[in-house]
Order: structure tokens, then sequence, then C-alpha cells
């Protein structure tokens, strides 16, 4: 199967918002979105390498916006949530985030975030594989019910 290698062009192409962040720093988000928020190993639940690697954009962009990286941020994240009221004497701005729950919020933050958290849906849904039959366990279950110790 593989694993994405992050390409710094590829991503700085379709995002150009975050165009001033080093390539270093985008290459060290990167590996901090494989390794906490998205496995990029044989073992993940994103078989298909090119969806992989647009999520993962979409994890960098997004934890790039947490930390207010990005043209003309200067470090300084955005409001979190949705503006449902302003005004202007003393500035005053009021921010919702319903809609939201425990496992969704954090993403609902950033336009990449949500992005991210719609396109993994598939993969948060409870997906069952079959255990098999018991009955493969050598000595465990079925030991000859009725029979004596020795099988007999």
């Amino acid at each position: 199967m593989g694993t994405v290698t992050f390409d710094c062009r590829m991503f700085v192409s379709l995002y150009p918002e975050f165009s001033t962040v080093t390539p270093e720093l985008l290459t060290a988000v990167f590996n901090q979105a494989t390794a906490l928020y998205l496995d990029n190993t044989d073992d993940s639940p994103v078989t298909d390498l090119k969806e992989r690697e647009q999520l993962l954009f979409l994890l960098v962009a997004h934890l790039c916006a947490l930390r207010g990286l990005g043209n003309g941020r200067d470090g300084q994240a955005g409001l979190v949530g949705r503006i449902t009221s302003a005004s202007e004497g003393s500035v005053s701005v009021s921010v919702d985030n319903s809609g939201s729950n425990d496992a969704s919020w954090w993403y609902l933050q950033t336009p990449w975030g949500a992005d991210y958290w719609q396109a993994t849906a598939p993969y948060r849904s409870m997906q069952y594989h079959s255990g098999g039959s018991p009955s493969r366990y050598p000595g465990h279950y079925y030991r000859g019910y009725g029979r004596g110790v020795d099988g007999k």
C-alpha cells in the first residue's frame, strides 16, 4: 500500500494562504498530523494514497490555521465558531459553536478542519470485521462436551 510523502510545493499550490510558512515548519506539522491524527502506514483505514494525501493536506492546513500561521496572520489565531453578533463602538464580537459535538468541535474551528471532518465520515462509522468461529480456537471452546477429559 505505502505511505504519503509530504509534497510542500503541492500543498502550497492547493493552499496558497500558507505560502509564507516555511517548508520545514509545514513538514513538521505534517509529521504531527501523521503521528497524532491520521495513520500514514499500511494499517491506515484510508487505503487510497491519493485520498489520504488530500486528508493529510486538510489536516496540515487546519493545524496551521489553529496556530495562526499563513498570510497576514502573524501567529494570531482567528475566532473559533460562527459569528452571531458584532458591534462597532468599543468592538464586540460574539461567536457560537453550536451544532458541533464533543468529537467534532476541534475540527469545526477552521474551514479545512470542517472539510476533513466531513470527508472522514465514512471512516468514523462502525465497521464490522467478523472474528470467525470460536471452534477455530484449538482446545479453548468445544472441548468435546459429553465426553471425558481426555476426549473419550
